[in-house]
C-alpha cells in the first residue's frame, strides 16, 4: 500500500525547495542587468555596432511605412502616374537595405551571445574549481550542472533575443509615435490615452509571471539534480529495486515543473491577448474619430492613410514586446542564479600573505639530484567540525617524522578521513594547529602542498581517456617510459599491459572499462609517478583481491620508502609495518604505537585485530 502523500518524509530536494522558496519571490533587479551586460565590455567593439544597427533597424521598419503612406498619399491619391516608378524604386531600396542590415545585426547578435555564454560558462567553471571540499558535499551536481546549461542559455536569449529585439520594437513605437503626433495631434491623444490602459494590464500580470517562471526555473534545477543522482547511484537503484520508486519521485518532480510552466503560461496567454485586443478597440476608435475628421473636412484621407500605417508599427510591436517579457523573466530568473553561484564564497581560502611550501624535490644549482625526503607533519590539539557544534575531532596530537608511515585506524566514523582532510589541507581546523614542516597549514598555499603530494582514496576515480592519460595526471610532462617504470616499480606492468590495447586502453567513463582492482593500481602506479613527499592512502587496498594485494605489499613497501605517508585501513593486515599507528573512537586518540606495541596493551587495538584475524583476514 502506497504511503499517503501528507505523511510522506521529505526527501532532500523538497526539503531544499522549501529553503529557496523565499528566492523565487525576489523582485528582478536592474543590477543583474548591468552586470549581466558586464559580460559584453570584452567585446566592446562588437557590441557597440550591434547597438548601432539595431537603433538603425528600429528606424528603418517605420521608414518603409511612411514611404508607402508618402506614395498613397501623394501619387496615388492624385492620380500621377509620372514618378511613381520612382517612388517604388525608393521603397525597394529600402526594404533591400533593411533586410542586408538585419543580416549582420541578426550574426552580430548571435556572436555576441554565444562570446558571452562561452566567459560565463568559463568563470563558473574555473569558480568551481577554486571551492573547497566542503562546498561540495552542500551542494548537489545537478544543481551546479543547471546553472551551467540551462541558467545560462537563457542569458543566451536575454543577451541576443530580448536586448536588442526589444530596441528595434520599442524603436519601432517612439519613431511612429512621432509620426503620427506630426501628422495628427488629435488622433495622437486618443493613442496616448492607451498608456494607462497597458501600465495596468503589464503591472497586473508583472507579479504572477515573475513568480511563476522563477518557480520553473528552480523546478528544473531540481528535475537536474534528482537526473543526475539518479545515474550516479543506478547500480544501487537497480540493486535495491528501487526503479519504481524512484521513477514516481522523478515523475512528481516532473509535475511540479509543468504546473510551474502552465501558470506561467496561462498567464502568459490571457496578457498577451488582453494587450492585442486593447490595440484593436483603440484602432476602431481612431476609425471612428479619424473617418469623422475626414467627413468634417478637419483632416484629409491621405493623412488618415498616413496615420493608421503608424498606427499598426505602434500597436504591432506590443504583442512582440510581451513575450520578450515572458523571456526576459526567465533570463533575469538565470542571472540570478549564476550570479549566486558566482558569488558565493569559499568557506575559507589561502591566506593573502600565504607563502609556497618549499619543495627539496626541486632541482639547485650546483647540488646534485636526490629523491627527496619525506614532510613532516603535527596536528596540536587540533578540533574540527563540518557542522558548527558537531566535531568529529576533538583535541587530537600526534606528529608524523619525515619518512614515516602513520596508520589511522578506528571504526566508520571515528576522524580518520577528517584526519587526512586536515593534512591536505582540504579543510581547516576548527581550533588547533597543523604543520608542515615547521609551517602552519594556514600560512602555506594549498597549490603548492598538492603539488607534493600523492592520494590513493576508497574510490578510485579515473578521467575519461586512456590508461596512460590517467596516470600521467599526476604528471602531465612525463614520458611513456617513465609510466612504465613506475608501474614495473610496483610490480604491476604485465597486469596493465594486460589490458586490451595495454597502456592505451581507454577506461571508459570514471573507469567503468576497467575492474575494481585494475582501477587501484592505476590510482597507485599515478600517485608514484608523482613522487611525493606525502602521500595518503585512503582503503586504498580495498578493492583488491587477495592474490593481488599479496603482490602489492612488497611494491607498497616501495611506494612508502621515504615518504611520510598516512594509512586508513579497516584490514590491519595493511599496516603492520606503520611507524605509528592512530587508533581512534568518536574523534580522540585513544591508543598510539606501533602494531607489537599495541597488541602487547591488550586494548581496543587488539581488540580489532583479534575480531578481523577471527574473521579470516590474513595476518
Amino acid at each position: 500500500m502506497s504511503t499517503p502523500k501528507s505523511t510522506r518524509p521529505l526527501t532532500l530536494v523538497q526539503r531544499e525547495a522549501d529553503t529557496e522558496r523565499e528566492e523565487e519571490l525576489k523582485p528582478l533587479e536592474w543590477r543583474l542587468i548591468r552586470r549581466l551586460f558586464g559580460f559584453t565590455r570584452p567585446f566592446a567593439r562588437k557590441r557597440n555596432a550591434l547597438i548601432a544597427l539595431t537603433v538603425l533597424r528600429s528606424t528603418q521598419l517605420p521608414a518603409l511605412a511612411w514611404l508607402a503612406s508618402l506614395v498613397i498619399a501623394g501619387p496615388i491619391t492624385r492620380h500621377e502616374s509620372s514618378g511613381l516608378q520612382w517612388w517604388v524604386a525608393a521603397y525597394a531600396a529600402m526594404a533591400l537595405l533593411t533586410d542586408g542590415l538585419f543580416h549582420f545585426r541578426q550574426r552580430l547578435a548571435l556572436e555576441l551571445g554565444e562570446a558571452v555564454v562561452c566567459r560565463l560558462r568559463v568563470d563558473i567553471f574555473a569558480h568551481m574549481q577554486r571551492m573547497p571540499m566542503s562546498f561540495f558535499h552542500r551542494v548537489k551536481l545537478g544543481r551546479i550542472l543547471s546553472r551551467v546549461t540551462s541558467d545560462v542559455e537563457s542569458l543566451r536569449t536575454g543577451i541576443q533575443d530580448v536586448f536588442f529585439v526589444g530596441i528595434v520594437q520599442a524603436g519601432s513605437m517612439v519613431f511612429a509615435a512621432a509620426v503620427m503626433a506630426y501628422t495628427d495631434r488629435v488622433l495622437f491623444l486618443v493613442v496616448l490615452a492607451m498608456a494607462p490602459v497597458l501600465w495596468v494590464i503589464s503591472n497586473h500580470f508583472r507579479v504572477r509571471l515573475s513568480q511563476a517562471t522563477r518557480a520553473a526555473q528552480e523546478s528544473f534545477s531540481r528535475v537536474t539534480a534528482t537526473l543526475a543522482e539518479s545515474i550516479n547511484g543506478i547500480r544501487v537503484t537497480q540493486g535495491f529495486v528501487r526503479q519504481q520508486t524512484n521513477a514516481g519521485l522523478f515523475r512528481s518532480l516532473l509535475a511540479d515543473h509543468s504546473r510551474y510552466n502552465m501558470g506561467a503560461a496561462r498567464s502568459s496567454a490571457i496578457m498577451v491577448p488582453l494587450l492585442e485586443l486593447n490595440s484593436q478597440f483603440f484602432v476602431a476608435i481612431l476609425l471612428l474619430l479619424g473617418g469623422w475628421r475626414v467627413l468634417e473636412g478637419h483632416s484629409s484621407i491621405g493623412v488618415l492613410i498616413t496615420f493608421f500605417l503608424f498606427a499598426n508599427q505602434f500597436f504591432a510591436p506590443i504583442q512582440v514586446l510581451g513575450n520578450l517579457y515572458n523571456q526576459a523573466l526567465v533570463a533575469m530568473a538565470g542571472a540570478e542564479r549564476v550570479f549566486k553561484l558566482l558569488d558565493a564564497k569559499p568557506d575559507w581560502e589561502d591566506a593573502p600573505d600565504a607563502v609556497d611550501l618549499p619543495d627539496p624535490r626541486l632541482p639547485v644549482a650546483g647540488a646534485p639530484t636526490a629523491h627527496a625526503a619525506g614532510a613532516r607533519v603535527e596536528f596540536r590539539d587540533v578540533t574540527f567540525a563540518y557542522e558548527p557544534g558537531r566535531p568529529v575531532l576533538q583535541g587530537v596530537n600526534f606528529t608524523a617524522e619525515p619518512g614515516r608511515t602513520v596508520a589511522l585506524v578506528g571504526h566508520t566514523g571515528s576522524g580518520k578521513s577528517s584526519i587526512i582532510n586536515l593534512a591536505a589541507k582540504f579543510y581547516l581546523p576548527t581550533s588547533g594547529e597543523v604543520f608542515v614542516d615547521g609551517c602552519e597549514i594556514r600560512t602555506l598555499t594549498g597549490r603548492s602542498l598538492h603539488r607534493q603530494m600523492g592520494m590513493v582514496q576508497q574510490q578510485n576515480f579515473l578521467f575519461g581517456g586512456t590508461v596512460l592519460d590517467n596516470i600521467r595526471f599526476s604528471r602531465p610532462d612525463a614520458g611513456e617510459d617513465e609510466v612504465r617504470a613506475a608501474a614495473a616499480r610496483l610490480d604491476c606492468l604485465d597486469m596493465l599491459e594486460a589490458l586490451p590495447r595495454g597502456l592505451h586502453t581507454e577506461v571508459g567513463e570514471r573507469g567503468a572499462g576497467l575492474s575494481a582492482g585494475q582501477r587501484q593500481l592505476v590510482c597507485f602506479t599515478r600517485a608514484l609517478l608523482a613522487d611525493p613527499r606525502l602521500l595518503i592512502l585512503d582503503e586504498a587496498t580495498s578493492a583488491i583481491d587477495a592474490l593481488t594485494e599479496e603482490r602489492l605489499q612488497k611494491a607498497l613497501l616501495t611506494l612508502l620508502a621515504g615518504r611520510t605517508s598516512f594509512v586508513v585501513a579497516h584490514r590491519l593486515s595493511t599496516i603492520r609495518h606503520a611507524d605509528l599507528v592512530l587508533v581512534l573512537d568518536q574523534g580522540r586518540v585513544i591508543e598510539r604505537g606501533t602494531h607489537a606495541e599495541l597488541m602487547s596493551y591488550r586494548g581496543h587495538y587488539a581488540g580489532l585485530y583479534g575480531r578481523f584475524a577471527r574473521a579470516g583476514g590474513s595476518a
